[in-house]
């Protein structure tokens, strides 16, 4: 080999090198990529489809309601409508506590559900907003660290 040869063989080892990184970046890129980050537009489906074990796929987010939805959806299946002071779940804390019964609200940090009838001893059937993969369901869940609130109070609805 001449001297310019090895100069040619070691720049198309470079390129060689490069290529080859490119194609294995472009091909595992797909595996990295997170799918929620690409339904950040999805409009509510107001279709039940059953899952089994009592669970119920109500819809996905409603148009009009943020992101993150539980508070949203919650006050439009208890009042019919957004009411914007409570998107926020932990803005639901702000109603009266109350002992579970259907129609009360079950809150924590950063979510908040609807009761709608007890199955047994602290798992109750809810209505639940966001309840995961950004999809609204009906299912049983334990309400155990879950502050229960009656947004329905007259002392809540003067305010």
């Amino acid at each position: 080999m001449a001297e310019g040869d090895s100069s040619l063989y070691g720049v198309l080892v470079v390129f060689k090198s490069c290529v080859f990184g490119a194609v294995l970046f472009l091909t595992c890129y797909p595996v990295l990529a997170r799918p929620h980050l690409h339904h950040h537009h999805q409009t509510a489906l107001r279709s039940v489809i059953v899952t089994g074990d009592d669970e119920h796929v109500i819809g996905g987010r409603p148009a009009g309601c943020p992101h993150a939805f539980c508070g949203c959806e919650a006050s439009l299946f208890l009042f019919g409508r957004i009411i914007p002071e409570l998107n926020l779940a932990s803005n639901w804390r702000r109603f009266p506590r109350t002992s579970p019964a259907p129609g009360m609200a079950a809150v924590r940090s950063g979510h908040v559900m609807i009761l709608q009838h007890q199955v047994a001893g602290n798992v109750w059937s809810v209505h639940d907003g966001n309840s995961g993969n950004h999809l609204t369901r009906e299912h049983s869940r334990s309400i155990a660290g879950y502050t229960i609130v009656n947004p329905r109070s007259a002392f809540a609805m003067a305010q």
